[in-house]
């Protein structure tokens, strides 16, 4: 996999198997923090009026939407238990080289690095109101208890690459694990994935879509 620096000057990763990136190439930091961090935790903390909440990230992929949330939370005194799904965990090394320090602080990355291959066992503590575990493991085949989470991050490749991931059997899986009343957030929006997710009982709404994307899709449970 290679390194494309995209529109806002912030990096991802090209994956040339599945032919796509994994972050908005029009932008990957602004495309995180508009679609996961404000659209779904920030949104989802002044619709409770809380300041802790439980996240799911269905693809953690290079940590981007985690340090973005992570950050925001150390900031603001928001207590957040985040899980990230993932099948094939990037490597240490390639996720030293993305540069995201730069956008959060010092302590959360210096803690970060060292506790990533830490995460992939277990939950793990990196500061007095984070914590993280990465399920190394497909998506259907993740378990937990049900009505777990308070917010979803679905950031998935795309369903022309992975259609799979899309599919009524994924959505109503993943959306098992969020509570009523939780949000569920992705950078998409079409007809099919409308459809799927009114039928699992979701309240949908079309929200603005990061730049290059004219919508995108949050959906809250009934």
């Amino acid at each position: 996999m290679d390194f494309v620096t995209t529109g806002d000057g912030s990096k991802t990763l090209y994956h040339a198997e599945i032919g796509e990136h994994y972050h908005s190439k029009h932008g990957a930091h602004q495309e995180s923090i508009h679609v996961f961090l404000k659209s779904g935790l920030q949104f989802f903390l002044e619709k409770e009026h809380i300041k802790e909440a439980s996240i799911l990230e269905v693809g953690f992929g290079t940590g981007l939407n985690f340090l973005l949330t992570a950050d925001y939370c150390m900031k603001n005194n928001v207590k957040l238990n985040y899980c990230g799904i993932e099948a094939f965990p990037l490597p240490i090394e390639t996720i030293s080289q993305t540069d995201y320090d730069q956008y959060i602080s010092a302590d959360l990355w210096n803690n970060f690095i060292p506790a990533y291959e830490n995460a992939l066992i277990g939950s793990t503590r990196l500061a007095e109101q984070i914590d993280l575990q990465i399920a190394h493991a497909d998506v259907l085949d993740f378990e937990d208890e049900g009505g777990t989470f308070d917010v979803i991050y679905f950031d998935a490749f795309a369903a022309i690459h992975q259609p799979e991931m899309w599919s009524d059997e994924t959505l109503a899986h993943v959306c098992k694990f969020l509570k009523p009343g939780g949000v569920f957030v992705t950078y998409a929006i079409t007809g099919n994935l409308k459809r799927s997710m009114k039928a699992l009982g979701f309240a949908i709404e079309k929200a603005p879509g990061a730049p290059g994307k004219r919508e995108m899709l949050r959906a809250i449970k009934q």
